[in-house]
């Protein structure tokens, strides 16, 4: 059989994807898997193999993933013509607040935003697979409750809510998605009504 880290470093690139501890047991037999341990200690030496390289391994949502190094992103993202789709301040907003005070009602939102978030927001969040129904408010009208999902941390290259930056009582959204990195619209572009542009194509890179 060949050494543990090779079929680790094989199934990371052929998933495209983070592979937790389970999917990485689950490509041997129930005699054979290795355990939690023996999967690090294989993953840091991989981590070692790549020091110097345009590839990287990362640790994101529970589990582990190749991909390029963010220092690489300016010549690899001349592989795609189109442009990363931008996403209106709305959407960023919206989705700092749904990362920071989860679980989330939409009429939450609007006390914190003081503006209404339209129909379109919520969707657009929702097809990028950032967020989710989590359940439902024991109020009048039970409304949506939303919270970020595992393809959130892995777009923002997070292990876990944890590793979001320190912001206990979120005052300022702004704040937050510079804190979360998002990449925002063309200066003074802070309507409700686009909650991202026609560019939606997203680069390999568009993680880093």
């Amino acid at each position: 059989m060949p050494p543990l880290k090779q079929i680790i470093e094989a199934a990371l690139l052929a998933a495209g994807e983070a592979l937790t501890f389970e999917r990485i047991q689950g490509l041997f037999d129930a005699d054979r898997a290795p355990s939690r341990d023996d999967i690090r200690r294989a993953v840091a030496e991989l981590s070692a193999d790549y020091q110097g390289r345009g590839i990287e391994i990362r640790e994101v949502a529970g589990g582990y993933r190749i991909q390029v190094g963010a220092e690489m992103a300016p010549w690899v993202s001349r592989l795609w013509e189109e442009r990363p789709a931008r996403y209106s301040r709305a959407v960023l907003e919206t989705l700092a607040l749904i990362a920071y005070r989860q679980p989330i009602t939409r009429g939450e939102i609007e006390q914190v935003r003081g503006v209404s978030v339209s129909t379109s927001i919520i969707r657009t969040l929702e097809e990028r697979g950032w967020i989710r129904v989590v359940g439902r408010r024991d109020v009048p009208g039970r409304p949506a409750m939303y919270a970020t999902t595992r393809g959130f941390l892995e777009h923002f290259n997070l292990r876990g809510l944890d590793q979001l930056p320190d912001l206990a009582t979120l005052q300022d959204p702004d704040q937050a998605h510079l804190e979360l990195d998002l990449r925002l619209p063309d200066e003074g572009d802070e309507s409700d009504e686009d909650p991202a542009t026609s560019d939606e194509q997203q680069g390999a890179t568009r993680d880093e």
